[in-house]
């Protein structure tokens, strides 16, 4: 399976509402994620229980869109455009416009970058 193919089915299941699961089968033990004002998390530990207090925090998910997947096959690097449009419990509604970068290795994503904008 290519890493095209490989993040397609990780934005699916952020579409369908099983991102838990892409995070468990795609991201190694190792992952560096980057988040948008810069802050590396490391470790799967640390970024499972981020992502954990994100979803925890939703009190309605409106719907997600992937805009562009693109892909360097070579060199096991991807990149998506998305949105989502999410209700938070203390927050109000807010839809979210992101860019990530992957870089892959052995099938699994091992760093992460996010890029985006939030509106409220």
């Amino acid at each position: 399976m290519s890493v095209k193919e490989k993040i397609k089915d990780v934005y699916n299941h952020v579409q369908n509402g099983t991102a838990l699961e892409a995070f468990e089968k795609y991201y190694d033990e190792d992952v560096t994620m980057i988040l948008e004002d810069g802050t590396a998390v490391e470790g799967k530990d640390k970024n499972r229980d981020r992502e954990n207090e994100f979803f925890a925090s939703v009190e309605d998910f409106h719907g997600a869109g992937v805009v562009a997947i693109t892909s360097n096959e070579d060199e096991e690097t991807t990149a998506v455009e998305s949105w989502m449009d999410v209700t938070f419990k203390e927050g109000g509604r807010m839809k979210i416009e992101q860019v990530a970068t992957q870089q892959w290795e052995n099938g699994k994503i091992v760093k992460e970058r996010f890029y985006g904008t939030q509106q409220g």
